[in-house]
């Protein structure tokens, strides 16, 4: 019977540690609702977010900061944007629309190089805070 209880209770833990989809949203400032509308159901919600680390985009984005190749520096923005913006991960995507703005054929350049860097810096560290929101959801579920 103690060892009953005692299993009962672990599971009960377990199951108050699991963090859904919508509250992820909340941790990472992201926009459930959003994410909602475009992908419908959680369970597409869950496989798409957890696919974020994996997303070269971001990679590519970083390694453009010190040449500031302004097609590299435009696609990954673009690319990002969209992939946030559907994923409602609305600040990352904002943060990538500005950029994407700034190195747009015909655009004339608003910020200066130092001000790129500093924008994909930020970027950066917003990236970084939502991944490891992604990684304690995912822990979460097992």
């Amino acid at each position: 019977m103690a060892e009953e209880l005692i299993k009962y209770d672990k599971n009960l833990c377990r199951k108050e540690m699991s963090m859904t989809v919508e509250e992820l949203y909340k941790v990472i400032g992201g926009d459930y609702e959003q994410a909602k509308r475009v992908l419908r159901i959680d369970k597409l919600i869950d496989k798409h977010i957890r696919r974020l680390a994996d997303n070269s985009l971001f990679e590519k984005l970083f390694k453009a900061r010190e040449s500031l190749d302004k097609t590299a520096v435009f696609e990954a923005g673009h690319a990002i944007k969209g992939v946030c913006a559907n994923l409602g991960l609305v600040t990352l995507s904002r943060m990538a629309s500005d950029l994407t703005e700034e190195f747009r054929d015909g655009a004339v350049r608003k910020m200066s190089d130092d001000e790129v860097r500093a924008k994909i810096d930020e970027i950066e560290a917003m990236y970084n805070r939502t991944i490891e929101g992604i990684r304690e959801y995912a822990a979460s579920q097992n």
